[in-house]
């Protein structure tokens, strides 16, 4: 079958599924437009949704741009179309970070959709990534609840391992003794961004009331709702971001507290290098696995904190895996699914301005 440009409709459904991917604070730090001869998206940088103190290198960033990058390969999936992804294509434009050709065909992972609020759902084929991750993109989400005791199947690690190695990260799943260092590493950062002023400004400043708290407030399109924040640890051993600050400093409600599992689940991605390209494979990485993840009912939450501390990053890394630089880590686990979080609309991440018009007769 022979491919023909993208259209409106596409473009706004690829736009749609990108958006959906995940992002410090939500701050969603991307935009796309279509490549000049209407078979792609250039998928750009928004500086403007920088979060400077938290993500100083812009590490982050670049993560959140990737996953988004990663759904946008699964959209074009949807649609038949096989991606071919170039990264940091222009390096007279540092804003411009991939560029995905979708002029190729491929097996559809499932029937196509159409750019809407209601996702498709409908089962399909496994498509390229060996199952169909396009529904997923519309059920994933952060869970900063307390899971359940209950165990990650072995095969089911097995194969969220697999997936990141297919965008040349590595996904460790921590043993005991790795879990309690990287445990103690996280609570000694948290308690860093705890007693740092600036940094806890910055926090709150994508906070958003919840839907409804007050009805003279525009909607939210970014941010974290207080509803998806979750509660403390009852007992202290798992060190969730403390969103709303600690007393006197907080505002809006505090959160509550509740018991977590004893022992948390936890996995690091990491990579060779530690640039650009590396944070970029990184996002794909982790999208890659949380959607997996997603499809086989579990839920994630990202520890962001100790990767914010360059001394407390470097201790992350288990010597015995050579000088591999760990990009995030992640806590995995069965549990309820968190709340909603608030999405830009596709007309504030799509430039259609750029997009070719029909060939002359």
């Amino acid at each position: 079958m022979t491919q023909s440009a993208l259209t409106p409709a596409d473009l706004r459904l690829l736009a749609a599924a990108g958006g959906a991917a995940p992002s410090l604070h939500n701050s969603q730090p991307w935009r796309f437009r279509p490549t000049p001869d209407g078979w792609g998206v250039e998928v750009y940088a928004d500086q403007g949704r920088a979060v400077p103190l938290a993500d100083a290198s812009g590490a982050a960033m670049h993560i959140a741009v990737g996953a988004a990058l990663f759904n946008l390969r699964v959209a074009g999936a949807r649609l038949g179309r096989a991606a071919d992804v170039r990264l940091l294509p222009d390096p007279a434009d540092p804003q411009l970070l991939a560029v995905l050709d979708l002029s190729g065909t491929a097996a559809p992972a499932g029937p196509a959709g159409t750019a809407g609020p209601a996702w498709p759902a409908e089962p399909g084929g496994a498509g390229p990534f060996g199952r169909d991750l396009y529904p997923a993109i519309a059920e994933r989400r952060s869970s900063r609840r307390p899971f359940t005791d209950r165990d990650v199947p072995e095969e089911v690690a097995a194969e969220l391992v697999t997936a990141a190695g297919e965008e040349g990260v590595a996904l460790a799943v921590l043993g005991e003794a790795a879990v309690r260092r990287v445990l103690g590493v996280t609570t000694e950062a948290e308690d860093r961004i705890a007693h740092d002023p600036a940094r806890q400004t910055e926090t709150r400043s994508w906070l958003r009331p919840d839907s409804g708290a007050d009805a003279s407030a525009p909607a939210a399109v970014d941010g974290l709702p207080y509803a998806a924040l979750g509660p403390q640890d009852h007992d202290g051993r798992v060190p969730v971001r403390e969103y709303a600050g600690r007393p006197p400093h907080h505002e809006g409600p505090a959160q509550p507290s509740e018991r977590f599992e004893a022992l948390p689940r936890l996995c690091t991605q990491s990579t060779p290098g530690d640039g650009p390209a590396d944070w970029l494979r990184a996002g794909q990485a982790l999208e890659r696995v949380w959607l997996l993840a997603t499809v086989h009912g579990l839920r994630l939450t990202v520890w962001h904190q100790p990767v914010e501390w360059p001394d407390l990053r470097w201790r992350l890394r288990d010597p015995a895996d050579g000088p591999r630089h760990v990009q995030l880590v992640l806590r995995l686990g069965y549990g309820p699914a968190g709340a909603a979080t608030p999405r830009r609309p596709v007309e504030d991440v799509l430039d259609l301005s750029a997009r070719p018009g029909p060939s002359p007769a």
